[in-house]
């Protein structure tokens, strides 16, 4: 079962504004805020409607079912070279109706939210998932408002021209730290998002949730030679995250990660230690082991873990968990996109295999409460287990301790392209930072290999985990199944007993 290339952030393209007949007529600008009614406040559906939807969707019976709407906004802009060369502007909205019975899922969505419309889908919807009789709710009831995070301004009333100001500050300020930047490439986008969830049991739960990303590439130049490379800073903030102090570091990395390439060297072939450094690493964790921990794959049996429950995967020393109960990080939740609450999954507890990702469907499967792991692009798509903030916790070892207990390996420190097979957890991974360790010292900086193993086998060869866990900044996006999803991941350092590298073979 082949993946595309592991999760990565794109930056924005073309230049796009579309804004919808419905949205143009409701006429609403976003708020942070979460009203009484979010109904009748963001969509100007009122509980009679919702009513009637629910009972023509579940007409043909239904174990679960529910309603998902959902308002986005969202801009992007491009500078090259202190141009702005590109920019998009868009918004969009619908709900998507969801009915379950069994193993049967019935599905229909519309951008019309008038009641002919959404009764239409809905029957579109029941007509495919038909089991016992099924009881709609006769009101619906809020859930309280979360606060993972709360911005005090909303995007939507941020002005381009202060947007502006911090993209050229970045430029200004990753040129001015080096006389070999010849480019600076910056893009910007900032995203917010309402929704509203009402469910068959009477649930009802509103979200805002806003998203920023700021992304610096920058190409060097020295005696000829050419590199690239970038930095990018993501997660659920407003404006006033964007300090002077944070574009500085933010430029700082940038370059620094750029000028380093013209000193570094491919390490010989083979195989060999390798220290997975902090915070970025979290990428293998998602993509080789992640994956693999949730449930859909496990109710199918595709992967590796499907009969491993309560069984040792790993060193004492490693405990991975996924929280969409981060404040303000990219893949944080208040709800999951089925209105569960995100909360803490514990997946590896001191090595052993504790429990799965679960949206409500696998969760009533393997009779376990909903894991908050139930996630959607948009309304246009079903729900299915997603991570959201994975991360390993720290361990009890020093970065420096591990690099001394080396006598030959490197360090993965940044991470461009790769591959992975989900079921195995076989993976393949382009460093694009990282160190050469000879007796115990850093000798050199890497370029231009890769790391290739599986991930299961991976946790077992882990001999050191060390006790400077963080979450890594940028913007990692998700895709599975066709969908993609914002997350956040993160881990310390971590040193693997023998790892296959690729470079250059021996003289």
């Amino acid at each position: 079962m082949k993946r595309r290339d592991f999760v990565a952030a794109t930056a924005a393209t073309g230049v796009m504004l579309s804004m919808p007949r419905f949205v143009q007529a409701l006429g609403q600008g976003f708020s942070s805020h979460v009203p009484d009614r979010p109904f009748l406040s963001w969509f100007n559906v009122d509980e009679a409607m919702m009513r009637k939807v629910m009972a023509e969707l579940t007409a043909h019976g239904a174990d679960t079912a529910d309603l998902y709407f959902e308002h986005n906004r969202g801009n992007t802009i491009a500078m090259e070279d202190g141009i702005v060369s590109k920019a998009s502007s868009w918004i969009e909205q619908g709900v998507g109706l969801r009915v379950v019975v069994g193993d049967q899922t019935g599905y229909a969505y519309t951008e019309d939210l008038s009641l002919d419309a959404m009764l239409k889908a809905a029957r579109t919807a029941a007509a495919i998932a038909r089991g016992g009789k099924a009881t709609p709710p006769r009101h619906f009831n809020p859930g309280r408002v979360g606060d993972m995070y709360r911005i005090a301004v909303p995007w939507s009333e941020v002005q381009i021209a202060d947007k502006l100001d911090r993209v050229r500050k970045l430029e200004s300020l990753a040129r001015a730290r080096d006389s070999a930047v010849k480019k600076v490439t910056i893009n910007w986008s900032d995203y917010e998002q309402q929704v509203v969830i009402a469910t068959l049991d009477g649930r009802m739960v509103a979200d805002y949730r806003p998203m920023t990303r700021l992304w610096c590439t920058v190409v060097a130049e020295k005696q000829g030679e050419q590199q690239s490379n970038s930095a990018n800073l993501s997660g659920r903030y407003g404006m006033d995250h964007y300090t002077d102090e944070r574009l500085q570091a933010l430029a700082k990395k940038a370059v620094d990660r750029t000028l380093v390439l013209f000193d570094a060297r491919r390490p010989v072939a083979g195989e060999m230690p390798v220290l997975l450094a902090a915070g970025a690493s979290g990428i293998l964790l998602h993509e080789a082991i992640g994956h693999g921990m949730e449930a859909d794959f496990n109710r199918k049996g595709t992967s590796i873990y499907s009969d491993m429950l309560n069984k040792k995967v790993a060193n004492p020393e490693v405990t991975i968990v996924d929280q969409g109960t981060l404040p303000y990080e990219r893949g944080a939740l208040n709800y999951d996109d089925e209105g569960n609450p995100a909360r803490r999954n514990l997946l590896v507890e001191k090595g052993i295999l504790r429990g799965y990702l679960h949206d409500s469907i696998s969760a009533r499967h393997y009779k376990v409460p909903p894991g908050g792991s139930g996630r959607r692009e948009s309304y246009r798509h079903a729900p299915m287990p997603r991570m959201t903030c994975t991360f390993m916790e720290n361990g009890s070892s020093s970065r420096e301790e591990m690099i001394a207990s080396m006598k030959k390996g490197i360090v993965a420190e940044t991470y461009t392209n790769g591959q992975v097979s989900i079921g195995a957890g076989d993976f393949t991974f382009y460093i694009k930072n990282g160190w050469l360790v000879e007796n115990g010292r850093i000798t050199a900086p890497l370029k231009d290999c890769n790391i290739i193993g599986n991930g299961p086998q991976v946790l077992r060869d882990i001999t050191l985990v060390g006790g400077d866990s963080h979450m890594d900044t940028g913007g990692w996006t998700c895709g599975k199944n066709g969908q993609s999803v914002p997350v956040s991941l993160g881990m310390p350092s971590v040193l693997v007993s023998k790892m296959t590298v690729g470079g250059e073979h021996a003289g």
